[in-house]
């Protein structure tokens, strides 16, 4: 059988343990938050980058904008920066100044006609083309392309701002389709990075 008095004293050791353990408090603080504070700091010392979206630099490159901002230095910083483009600014085209282009698409077999205001990227997929892009920014090469039609890819299209590619890969046909506008007929094969 159990004793109740050995049960009674038991209970009220326990019950007096509990009960000065809650008037005492566990003087437990909560500490500061400091979160943002070191977020600052840590965002103090990254350089700044032009990165539209987080993880770009894993996607395409990206390693044009790091590099004009960690230092190069001379014409090369210039050329990394993107130089101004002889203030290109597609918005300022108005309707009655849009032109049209046939743009034939070869891995997609399709051929259509695209505005001198869009970009090849964005006309392609109003067109219901599944176009590879990613940061729709001209600075990774998720959505390049090889202009087949032969020749410098500016023969055939306008960039605004793109930052990958450098005057070799252009001469060989290469476009990034996200800042490309057409100002001629062409034809394109999407997805080839040089």
């Amino acid at each position: 059988m159990v004793d109740l008095v050995a049960f009674g004293l038991g209970a009220t050791i326990v019950l007096s343990f509990v009960a000065i353990h809650f008037a005492r408090g566990t003087e437990w603080r909560a500490s500061e938050d400091i979160s943002q504070e070191l977020l600052d700091r840590r965002a103090s010392t990254v350089p700044e980058t032009d990165f539209p979206e987080p993880m770009n630099r894993s996607i395409g490159g990206g390693g044009g904008a790091v590099a004009a901002v960690g230092g190069a230095e001379g014409e090369e910083a210039a050329e990394l920066e993107g130089e101004d483009d002889g203030g290109f600014d597609p918005s300022a085209i108005t309707d009655d100044e849009v032109e049209y282009f046939e743009v034939e698409f070869e891995k997609e077999g399709e051929t259509i006609e695209l505005a001198n205001n869009k970009t090849v990227l964005e006309q392609g997929e109003d067109a219901g083309m599944d176009l590879p892009y990613a940061c729709r920014q001209g600075q990774c090469v998720s959505c390049a392309g090889h202009i087949t039609s032969g020749g410098n890819s500016e023969d055939y299209v306008r960039h605004d701002n793109q930052q990958m590619l450098d005057d070799g890969e252009l001469d060989e046909g290469y476009t990034l389709t996200c800042v490309a506008y057409p100002i001629s007929d062409f034809t394109i094969e999407t997805g080839e990075a040089p």
